[in-house]
C-alpha cells in the first residue's frame, strides 16, 4: 500500500534502489512535492548507482515547480507531527523534517543534493562574478527569480543561491563502471556559459540546469 506524502497527503511513488554493501531498499518519493521519505538510516546506505538513479528522477522534474509543503507534516509510520530541523553538514545548511520518534525524515530533492554535498552555496566572490555576468538566476527550491546583484538568497523561500558541484558528483559516481562526466570544473563562469546557451531567454537555474547538463554524461 502506498504511503501518504507528509507534504500533500497524496500517495507516494515507491522505487527500489541499490543498498550498500549489498541488497536493495525502497524509497517513497512525492513527485509533486519533489521530496523523499527516508526511513531511519536509509540515506547513507544508497549506492552510487542509486544516487545516479535519483539524479535522473530529479532532472526529469526540473521544468515543474514543486508543490508547497503543508503547514503540518506527519510521519508516515506513527503519524506524529514532524519537527522542522536545521542542520549543518560541513559548510552546507540543511533543512528537513524528522520524526521525533526516530522513524525517519522527509527531505526535498534540493536538500538531498545539499546533504550529499553535490550542491553548495556560492561564496561572496562567486556571487559577484555571477552578478557581473547575469542579472537574475532562478531559485532551485521554489523557481522564483532572484536578483543576485541585490540578494544572496531567495526572497520567497530564503534558500541560499547555490550551484551544483560537479567535482563532488564525480567523486560520488566514481564507483560506477563507466567513465565519469567530462565536465570537471565548478567555475561559475564556465557553468553559466553552458546554462545560458541552453535557454538564453530565461534566468539560469544553477542547480537543476547544471544537473540536466551533467545527466547527459551519466
Amino acid at each position: 500500500m502506498a504511503r501518504a506524502c507528509p507534504g500533500c497527503a497524496a500517495p507516494m511513488k515507491r522505487e527500489t534502489f541499490g543498498r550498500k554493501p549489498l541488497g536493495t531498499l525502497d524509497l517513497d518519493l512525492c513527485l509533486d512535492c519533489q521530496a523523499i521519505w527516508f526511513d531511519a538510516f536509509e540515506s547513507p546506505q544508497l549506492t552510487p548507482n542509486a544516487v545516479q538513479q535519483l539524479f535522473r528522477e530529479i532532472d526529469g522534474l526540473r521544468a515543474r515547480t514543486p508543490r508547497p509543503l503543508g503547514a503540518v507534516l506527519r510521519c508516515v509510520t506513527c503519524h506524529g507531527r514532524l519537527a522542522l530541523t536545521h542542520d549543518i553538514q560541513r559548510t552546507n545548511r540543511l533543512v528537513y523534517y524528522r520524526c521525533p520518534e526516530g522513524h525517519g525524515r522527509f527531505t526535498t530533492f534540493l536538500q538531498f543534493l545539499r546533504e550529499k554535498d553535490f550542491v553548495r552555496s556560492l561564496a561572496p566572490a562567486e556571487l559577484r562574478r555571477l552578478a557581473a555576468a547575469v542579472g537574475q538566476v532562478r531559485c532551485s527550491s521554489c523557481g522564483a527569480p532572484v536578483d543576485i546583484a541585490r540578494d544572496d538568497e531567495c526572497r520567497y523561500c530564503h534558500a541560499p543561491i547555490s550551484i551544483l558541484d560537479v567535482d563532488a558528483v564525480r567523486r560520488a559516481l566514481d564507483g560506477l563502471d563507466q567513465k565519469p562526466p567530462r565536465e570537471a570544473g565548478v567555475d561559475p563562469d564556465a557553468m553559466l556559459a553552458a546554462l545560458l546557451g541552453e535557454r538564453p531567454d530565461e534566468p539560469p537555474d544553477l542547480v537543476h540546469g547544471a544537473l540536466h547538463l551533467l545527466s547527459r554524461h551519466l
